[in-house]
């Protein structure tokens, strides 16, 4: 076995496994997991607020623009 052989063998299974990779990612079982999982950045995010106004506490002590 050549060296060029081997390499044509390395990228036959680099490919096989981008194409199972693939496929794994478009999967519909996969559908639920990663339609919760793109949420996940705007989930954490604050309200906007105007560069103008500042969170004070109120008598309850929870935080809201004034």
């Amino acid at each position: 076995m050549t060296r060029g052989d081997l390499q044509s063998i390395i990228t036959l299974i680099a490919f096989v496994a981008f194409i199972g990779i693939v496929w794994w990612a478009f999967s519909k079982r996969q559908r639920a997991a990663f339609s919760e999982a793109e949420r996940i950045p705007l989930d954490d995010d604050a309200p906007y607020r105007p560069s103008g106004t500042a969170q004070v506490p109120d008598e309850s002590g929870s935080r809201e623009a004034r």
